[in-house]
C-alpha cells in the first residue's frame, strides 16, 4: 500500500476497519490473545517506524501462502529521527500495519506498548530532547491538513483496541513488556480476562505496570509464571543494540526497530524450550 497517495478520509476508514477486525478477533479473550496448538507464531520487538523491516517481515509472512501463520506487531510508532526538523513518519508504517489487519485479519495481531499507551492517553514521552507523542500528532497534522485531526481521533481509538498479551498452548506469554519486580505483588491479572478501562491505562492501573516494566530479576520471573501459568515469556521495550537477550532462561528479549533487529518464530504444535526459542531467533536483515 502506497501510504503517500492515501488521504485522510482513506486513512480514517483503514483505522475504523482495522479497529473494527481487532474488536472481532476470535482470539482475544478479554484483554489475551489466546492462540490455537497448531501453526506458527511469528514474534517481532519494538519497531518504531522502521518501514524496510516491517516490509522485509511482510514478505517473510506471506500469510496468503501459509494462512497457519500469526505475526505479533507492537510499538510500530514514534520513530527515531535524525534532528528535530524531521517528521515522525510512524504513522505511515502504523497505517500500513492497519491495512494489514484488514487484509488478513485471522493472522495479523498487536499488542499493546507504553508508547502507544501514551499515544491514547495524551501521558507525555520524551525521548532525546523531543516530546515523540506530541511530535507524532504533528507528523500527522502535517501530512493530512485540515483532516489531522479526525486522523488521529481514529489512530488513538484503534490503538485502544490493542490486547495486552498473548498466550500460546506451549506455555509461552507474549507482551511488550511485563510488570517491574517491585510491581509483582501487586499486579492484578486477572484484567487480561476482561476488557481494559480507563483506570488500567493509568500509572497505578495494570496495564500501565505490565507495559513499563523493565529489569526483571529471577524471582519476579519466576513468580509471573506461577500466577500467569507459563514457562517463558518474549517481551520487547529493553533496547537491544544486538537485537536480543535471554534472561535467566525465561525470558527473551528482542528488539525490530534497527539494522540489527531481529524476530523469533514458534511452532504451536511443539513443545518449547529456552533453547528452541533461542535458536528460532532470526535477524532481520537477512531476510529479502
Amino acid at each position: 500500500m502506497e501510504t503517500t497517495a492515501i488521504d485522510s478520509k482513506k486513512a480514517v476508514e483503514i483505522f475504523r476497519e482495522a479497529a473494527e477486525c481487532n474488536r472481532e478477533d476470535p482470539l482475544i479473550q478479554g484483554s489475551l490473545l489466546e492462540f490455537p496448538n497448531y501453526g506458527q507464531l511469528v514474534m517481532t520487538g519494538d519497531l518504531h517506524g522502521h518501514r524496510r523491516n516491517f516490509q522485509k517481515l511482510q514478505r517473510y509472512c506471506d500469510l496468503e501462502g501459509f494462512s497457519p501463520r500469526h505475526i505479533i506487531l507492537h510499538e510500530i510508532i514514534h520513530e527515531e529521527v535524525a534532528s528535530f526538523a524531521d517528521f515522525d513518519n510512524s504513522h505511515e508504517v502504523l497505517l500500513e500495519a492497519a491495512q494489514w489487519k484488514c487484509d488478513f485479519p485471522d493472522q495479523v495481531h498487536f499488542l499493546l506498548s507504553n508508547h502507544e499507551l501514551a499515544q491514547i492517553t495524551g501521558h507525555e514521552i520524551s525521548k532525546n530532547g523531543r516530546i515523540v507523542t506530541h511530535a507524532f500528532e504533528d507528523a500527522v497534522s502535517a501530512k493530512y491538513g485540515d483532516g489531522g485531526n479526525d486522523v488521529n481521533d481514529a489512530i488513538r481509538d484503534f490503538l485502544k483496541t490493542y490486547p495486552l498479551a498473548g498466550r500460546t498452548d506451549n506455555r509461552v506469554f507474549v507482551s511488550h513488556s511485563l510488570p517491574a519486580p517491585r510491581e509483582v505483588a501487586g499486579f492484578d491479572e486477572t484484567v487480561l480476562n476482561r476488557p481494559m478501562t480507563p483506570e488500567d491505562y493509568e500509572p497505578a492501573g495494570s496495564a500501565h505496570s505490565m507495559v513499563w516494566g523493565r529489569h526483571h530479576t529471577e524471582a519476579a520471573l519466576e513468580t509471573l509464571c506461577e500466577v500467569l501459568d507459563v514457562d517463558f515469556f518474549i517481551n520487547g521495550h529493553q533496547p537491544q543494540e544486538t537485537g536480543y537477550d535471554i534472561m535467566h532462561d525465561r525470558q527473551v528479549i528482542l528488539a525490530s526497530e534497527h539494522n540489527h533487529g531481529t524476530f523469533l518464530t514458534i511452532n504451536l504444535a511443539k513443545p518449547v524450550t529456552i533453547e528452541t526459542l533461542t535458536n528460532n531467533i532470526r535477524p532481520i536483515a537477512g531476510l529479502v
